[in-house]
């Protein structure tokens, strides 16, 4: 298992284009991929589960790998997230 804490930059936070992108990411892999925040667990491969974990802008978050390939998988979502899942500012 390997985890990293990273702070959301989106202005709206993960609502639902980045939560997709991240779904989308966390998909490719194996590994199961969590994104903790607070007291939730939410399954980063489930778009609603990601939306129900209410995220906003300035949080910060874990991400947490567990798998055969959960190096890769942390550094995928990881990078995503740092760089905004993808989105325009």
């Amino acid at each position: 298992m390997v985890s990293q804490k990273v702070r959301i930059i989106n202005p709206s936070g993960l609502h639902l284009r980045p939560a997709g992108n991240l779904c989308k990411e966390a998909l490719r892999y194996e590994s199961k991929v969590e994104l903790l925040f607070r007291d939730s667990e939410a399954n980063a491969k489930s778009v609603l589960s990601v939306l129900g974990a209410c995220v906003k802008c300035g949080d910060e978050v874990v991400f947490r790998c567990t798998g055969p390939d959960e190096e890769e998988a942390l550094k995928a979502v990881a990078s995503l997230a740092e760089n905004g899942f993808g989105e325009e500012e």
